[in-house]
């Protein structure tokens, strides 16, 4: 299945676009980008077998501008170690070049093997949230893929977050994923131990997904 890359073919148009900006990466506002960065590092802070005194390892999976990277520096999480993944070589060019010396891949792991050292935690933000031509089928079946290959990577758990149905009404771009079908795929095929939620205010929700 290839058609997922015009999801980011879009992103990219959204960088040349817009610059390296949240528009760049299209999300329409800061502030909401901002929360669900903090969302996506409370994976550590809900883990059930966490320690206080741990400094977590994280793979910032479709790290795109690499964001959350900025964010972690501005917010004091710097005892984690970074490292960011991308399919775009633009992305991942522009990453380098603000962030030298910080471990970034580029590379499709459903089409390659790649060598990546696994980490305590993946997130996934945006990974899932538009959807663009797939259909939700399509959809479905690409990020059930995923999260089969990106799963095992993390020692501890995963984090990511998906449209909700819970909304006055939907955009057909955008993937919005009913939660009972969601946690059917986990607990039969990934993992029963998982967190969701929807307390942050956007018309999204989360997963926490730990081993």
């Amino acid at each position: 299945m290839s058609d997922y890359r015009d999801i980011v073919q879009h992103y990219e148009q959204c960088l040349a676009r817009h610059g390296d900006s949240h528009l760049g990466v299209d999300w329409p506002k800061k502030e909401d980008a901002d929360t669900r960065y903090r969302v996506m590092l409370d994976i550590a802070r809900f883990d059930p077998v966490s320690s206080a005194f741990a400094s977590p390892t994280l793979l910032d999976f479709g790290c795109g501008a690499g964001h959350l990277l900025a964010y972690m520096q501005e917010h004091g999480f710097d005892d984690w170690a970074y490292a960011g993944l991308d399919l775009s070589a633009q992305f991942i060019a522009l990453c380098q070049q603000k962030f030298p010396g910080t471990r970034f891949y580029c590379g499709d792991v459903l089409q390659e093997e790649m060598a990546i050292q696994p980490v305590d935690y993946v997130v996934m933000n945006g990974v899932f949230t538009e959807k663009r031509s797939l259909t939700f089928e399509q959809m479905l079946a690409y990020m059930q893929g995923l999260l089969g290959k990106v799963f095992p990577l993390a020692k501890k758990g995963i984090a990511f977050n998906v449209m909700s149905k819970q909304v006055d009404w939907e955009r057909d771009d955008l993937f919005h994923l009913p939660i009972d079908t969601l946690a059917q795929f986990l607990t039969r095929r990934l993992s029963r131990h998982f967190i969701v939620r929807n307390d942050y205010g956007l018309y999204e929700y989360t997963v926490y997904l730990y081993h």
